[in-house]
């Protein structure tokens, strides 16, 4: 009689820039869609975590907001939260982006790691020649970690290594959550998120750093979700002419709901929501 598996479990956080690609990187390794995405910076707001399933182990991605210099209280709150998120795992993913480079503040955020429990992603190297993907490497081994690995989110190229590399760091423990759950992100939470992602990608100039989502009612399979700005006219562009902007966002964000789910928008004006400390413990960043 074969002995029986030994399964692994432990928590793992993506941590690093703004823009490096954690929550498309996230998603990927899950294999579905669990944290949203877009070109903008301070796109992840919360800590999203993400359940990797294997018959040898069960790993909790958290991703974090991407920490920058913090220009408003909400700036600083997606700071504290990523910062939090690091000190509570088994392992930290740093990840950089490998088209870019290493930059100053790569380094500067790299000082906060612990050696013993981190490791560095060089990300985005689809397109990249092998020689480039050497170059960055050779300028990551400036940031002591126990190991550095090579990927592209968008291809897959060198996940399985390196969720290999992770099982085995794991300690030998129970599944925190069922085999059949890949996210812990509350649905309602969810569809202001999915709502906000669409006004990401919409939206130009500095609107999207001034909206938030939160959804106010939820009677399934109605969900009325509401859209806060910081300036009157802000609101009007979210709106469009004759309400063209809203509805095309609705249509968008519908598309990745359960059919039939009835989504009620509606915009308000929450004067400088952003550098209120309150305003942004509130709106549950």
């Amino acid at each position: 009689m074969s002995e029986p598996e030994i399964r692994r479990s432990g928590f793992v956080a993506l941590f690093g820039r703004p823009n490096v690609g954690k929550s498309t990187l996230l998603n990927k390794i899950i294999g579905q869609k669990v944290s949203i995405t877009s070109q903008k910076a301070q796109t992840t707001r919360h800590q999203v975590r993400g359940v990797l399933n294997r018959d040898d182990a069960q790993i909790v991605f958290v991703d974090t907001p991407g920490v920058g210099k913090p220009r408003s209280a909400l700036g600083k709150r997606l700071n504290e939260s990523a910062n939090e998120a690091k000190g509570d795992v088994d392992v930290v993913c740093f990840v950089v982006d490998g088209r870019s480079g290493v930059g100053r503040g790569d380094l500067f955020l790299a000082e906060q790691l612990n050696p013993k429990n981190a490791i560095v992603i060089v990300n985005k190297i689809d397109g990249m020649k092998p020689e480039q993907i050497a170059e960055q490497l050779v300028a990551v081994s400036e940031i002591e970690a126990q190991a550095y690995f090579p990927v592209s989110a968008q291809t897959g190229s060198g996940l399985d290594r390196l969720i290999d590399h992770l099982v085995d760091a794991m300690p030998e423990g129970p599944a925190w959550f069922p085999d059949d759950q890949v996210t812990d992100t509350p649905e309602p939470q969810w569809v202001a998120e999915l709502v906000r992602e669409q006004l990401l990608r919409t939206m130009r100039d500095e609107v999207p750093h001034s909206i938030a989502t939160r959804v106010t009612e939820w009677e399934w399979p109605r969900v009325r979700v509401e859209i806060l700005v910081e300036r009157e006219s802000q609101k009007g562009i979210v709106i469009g002419k004759g309400g063209s902007v809203l509805k095309e966002i609705g249509t968008k964000a519908r598309t990745q709901l359960p059919k039939g789910v009835f989504l009620d928008l509606h915009v308000t004006v929450d004067d400088n929501w952003q550098n209120d400390a309150a305003s942004v413990e509130r709106l549950g960043y």
